[in-house]
């Protein structure tokens, strides 16, 4: 009985949720012209994305600082590239924060980091974007608007900060950022493992010979990053890389459950 209360009880708030955040049929197609890869999903992902998206501005509190305002055109934006990667996986994915912040432009941020020896060093970091664990997660708008066409972008890595810093939100949900999502059990995240650490290796290879990639050189860094650049070109440029990154395309459409390629 009090799971159909439940249940019931939920409709109604996604409900109300989905009328009180409706998307206007322009600003709908605008999203659509500024991101081709969103367009090219099917009539039935589209719909389901449309309203993914009025439930995360539903849930999500949005913040311009030095001025920026967050328009519905710029929520918007984040929210569809935000919503494609958990298209089947539910919004639940993200119930880890609530606040967005957004900004004009790069941001930069003071760092540390202690070396071998003991030695702090010092030094400033441009951001395009960045996730914490808990939140709020930071977006530049200058990083979001104007990008190119990856069908017309030769050898040329995809870049998409807002897929790649929510990709490090669902890498995060099990605590921390090691390039492995939540799974199932302990013998899945083992497999897992044995391929990304396989796949980033030969990845790096790759980078250090100076060979063109799909994939941003970025994931070099660390594995945790390679999971997060893949999956910008696994939404971004599917066939492409598909095509380049065969053994990585099939471990992201199985864990997202989706094949954007076909």
């Amino acid at each position: 009985m009090w799971t159909a209360l439940s249940r019931a009880w939920t409709q109604r708030r996604e409900a109300q949720a989905l009328r009180r955040h409706a998307i206007p049929e322009p600003l709908w197609q605008l999203t659509l012209l500024r991101y081709p890869f969103l367009a090219e999903r099917s009539e039935a992902d589209l719909a389901e994305l449309r309203r993914l998206c009025s439930l995360f501005l539903a849930s999500k509190e949005f913040h311009g600082v030095g001025g920026f305002e967050v328009s519905d055109e710029v929520a918007l934006a984040v929210a569809a590239q935000a919503c494609l990667p958990v298209l089947r996986l539910g919004l639940s994915w993200y119930e880890g924060f609530v606040g967005i912040v957004m900004h004009a432009d790069e941001v930069v941020a003071q760092r540390e980091f202690m070396d071998e020896d003991g030695v702090v060093h010092a030094f400033e970091e441009e951001l395009a974007g960045e996730a914490m664990e808990g939140g709020p997660l930071m977006l530049t708008w200058s990083a979001m608007e104007g990008l190119p066409d990856p069908a017309a972008a030769q050898d040329q890595a995809i870049f998409n900060v807002v897929i790649h810093e929510f990709a490090h939100v669902i890498d995060m949900r099990d605590g921390w950022a090691d390039g492995v999502p939540p799974l199932a059990n302990s013998q899945a995240r083992e497999q897992w493992l044995a391929v990304l650490e396989g796949q980033w290796q030969r990845f790096c290879e790759r980078v250090d010979a100076g060979e063109p990639s799909l994939i941003d050189p970025y994931g070099a860094e660390s594995p945790e990053e390679f999971f997060a650049v893949a999956v910008e070109a696994f939404f971004v440029a599917p066939k492409a890389m598909r095509a380049e990154e065969p053994v990585m395309y099939q471990l992201l459409a199985d864990f997202f459950k989706q094949d954007p390629a076909a």
